[in-house]
């Protein structure tokens, strides 16, 4: 599609996104840029108050609650604007209207309208066109305005204060989901500056709810709320919500998303209540919570809409299971120390709910990328405890050739940058392996070798006291390794001849084409996990 190609084009190259991260300016003045680009786009700010926004940051589970709640008002026959990101598949997965991904005809139509608009603009002394982010930010707001949406849940990218989406002055409530480290290049590197940043997108006046953080950063998030004149309300857990009714059952798995749940069923509860809705039945006010130093919000007897819209949502990449045949791929975009160790406890879970009662032999295998400035040993020590048999490990790139996958084209790290962050996770992985098998072997790690244009870039020789590890160039030769052709539905037309190259290559295929289960972790990433459900599904590229 020309107009992704088109869009891929104001990402940032990794030489000058490097330079961007030198010379980093005020980002203050970067917001102020960002109103500048609205209005040469024909917008005002106060045009996007005609959206009734429900405004959603957090540093984990906080695109899961913008799923629920999207889902839960849509129940109500409401017309629904969703914005997040990234995208897994498709670009026009982050512009969606009543839960799907806005049209190509419509992405086409509104991309080159802005375009155009902004182009308008182009003189010696101005750049015309924002970033990726923040064109596609616009973007999202003129689509949301001309298709008359009821309400739009919009996704804070990255952070809260400086957000390109906190040029919305006044939304009808805001949320924060679970709070942890992550961006700490652009964020801080403490839990408390993480919520200074994210209580940013706090507005006087607007009703604001978060859920239970730790003691630190919940006193940020409360100082803030104060400073900016913001009611902000603690949720209680989802049991005080199904201890005054039935049960309430998840379309997502995973203990996390209870909290998630309860986060948006309040964020969902106060939309509807302040545009006139009066079907929910609160039993127990708002009180304050000595404890916390903050009110709590109002315990409700949730409504058949908000059931089932809870039990109907769908957030792909997020704990999702894909049962084919006797392979399993668990499919999770954790990329952060507390999503992970969610993600290994919702694995582990799964895996015992499956547990063969045949004596079967089962394989296990994690398939890892981390990205950015995230501590990958700190992730991978997290998933040691679920006793892989294989790690694997590839970049984020479908296929070693992206053309024609125009979505997925990602200018801002170059070929080379992404091998070789592989191959380190690579050697954290084994130095964790060989650490744990013998405290003495941990100072012999050295580095591996490896051949950058290959296949099979470094795989590590079996051990017996230590998990296989393997790199691949690409996550389709991963995908092929792992699934020997044995996934119904994932069945490449020619396999690569050097996919066997390597005995642990060529001795692990043996195993997995005789073995009764296979279960692969898909994990570390959401570019990964997009990458991999683009095979693994095709209807998501359709």
């Amino acid at each position: 599609m020309d107009a992704v190609r088109t869009l891929n084009t104001l990402q940032t190259n990794a030489s000058c996104l490097e330079e961007v991260k030198r010379q980093r300016s005020d980002p203050q003045a970067q917001l102020e840029a960002m109103e500048v680009y609205l209005a040469r786009s024909g917008l005002q700010v106060e045009d996007l108050n005609q959206l009734k926004i429900i405004h959603v940051t957090g540093t984990k589970g906080k695109g899961s609650t913008c799923a629920f709640t999207e889902r839960i008002l849509r129940n109500y026959g409401l017309k629904t604007g969703f914005f997040s990101s990234p995208h897994l598949v498709q670009v026009r997965e982050r512009i969606r209207i009543n839960g799907k991904p806005i049209s190509p005809e419509l992405f086409t139509k509104y991309f080159w309208h802005l375009y155009q608009q902004l182009e308008e603009f182009k003189d010696d002394s101005h750049i015309s066109m924002p970033s990726y982010f923040r064109f596609l930010t616009l973007m999202a707001f003129h689509v949301f305005l001309q298709e008359k949406v009821d309400l739009a849940v919009v996704e804070v990218g990255i952070g809260g204060a400086f957000d390109c989406t906190n040029i919305i002055r006044k939304p009808v409530v805001c949320g924060v989901s679970s709070l942890g480290i992550d961006h700490t290049s652009l964020l801080g590197d403490t839990v408390e500056k993480i919520a200074w940043q994210k209580g940013g997108i706090f507005k006087p006046g607007v009703p604001a709810f978060t859920v239970l953080q730790p003691e630190g950063p919940l006193a940020v998030l409360r100082d803030r709320a104060q400073q900016i004149s913001c009611p902000l309300y603690l949720c209680p857990p989802l049991e005080a919500l199904e201890q005054v009714g039935l049960p309430l059952s998840l379309g997502l798995e995973g203990e996390h998303q209870r909290h998630n749940a309860a986060l948006a069923l309040q964020l969902a509860r106060c939309w509807l209540e302040q545009q006139n809705y009066h079907d929910i039945q609160e039993l127990k006010a708002s009180k304050p919570s000595i404890r916390w130093q903050l009110p709590l919000a109002p315990v409700f007897r949730p409504t058949p809409h908000m059931r089932r819209g809870l039990r109907d949502t769908e957030w792909p990449g997020r704990t999702q299971v894909l049962q084919r045949g006797p392979v399993t791929w668990y499919l999770d975009g954790a990329h952060t120390t507390s999503s992970v160790q969610a993600c290994v406890h919702w694995y582990c879970q799964s895996l015992e709910r499956s547990r063969r009662t045949d004596g079967g032999h089962e394989v296990h295998i994690l398939l890892f990328n981390s990205t950015g400035d995230r501590d990958s040993a700190a992730l991978l020590k997290l998933l040691q405890p679920c006793h892989f048999d294989y790690a694997v490990f590839c970049p984020n790139v479908t296929e070693i050739s992206s053309i024609g996958n125009a979505d997925q084209q990602n200018f801002t790290v170059t070929l080379d940058q992404v091998l070789l962050r592989c191959l380190q996770h690579q050697k954290h992985w084994n130095c964790l392996a060989e650490k744990q098998a013998s405290s003495n072997l941990w100072g012999s790690c050295g580095p591996e070798s490896a051949r950058p244009g290959s296949l099979l870039l470094a795989p590590h020789p079996p051990q017996p006291t230590s998990t296989s590890s393997l790199v691949f160039s690409c996550i389709s030769h991963a995908l092929q390794w792992i699934s020997q052709g044995r996934d119904p539905i994932f069945q490449p037309e020619s396999p690569p001849r050097n996919l066997l190259n390597h005995p642990t290559a060529n001795s692990g295929a043996s195993i997995l084409r005789e073995a009764a289960a296979i279960h692969v972790l898909v994990t570390g990433s959401l570019h990964l996990v997009g990458g991999a459900l683009r095979l693994l599904d095709p209807s998501m590229s359709q």
